[in-house]
């Protein structure tokens, strides 16, 4: 529905989609087979799991930590466009 709303054309190519169901399908598989321990590590630091908590929370609904997960996100926001503003005048010369 957001692709609509922002009239982002979407492709319904039966074999873009099928495409599409195979990443998702070998992403996850390839997720599973990690060890825990190190996933556990990655998930810890990685702001996309702070997203997803606070997006299951509010939505469906699970116990979540949602201004833990807004102030994650908020903070790695500030500092990602602190970062890229900084090396703008590099990329730019």
């Amino acid at each position: 529905m957001l692709a609509a709303v922002l009239r982002v054309g979407l492709s319904m190519n039966p074999l873009y989609l099928l495409g599409v169901v195979a990443l998702v399908v070998l992403g996850a598989a390839f997720f599973s087979a990690c060890p825990p321990a190190w996933l556990q590590a990655f998930s810890r630091v990685n702001p996309l799991s702070y997203e997803v908590d606070g997006l299951r929370g509010l939505l469906v609904g699970t116990a979540s930590h949602v201004a833990v997960d807004l102030l994650v996100l908020a903070g790695c926001a500030v500092a990602a466009i602190a970062a890229s503003s900084a090396l703008l005048g590099r990329l730019t010369r």
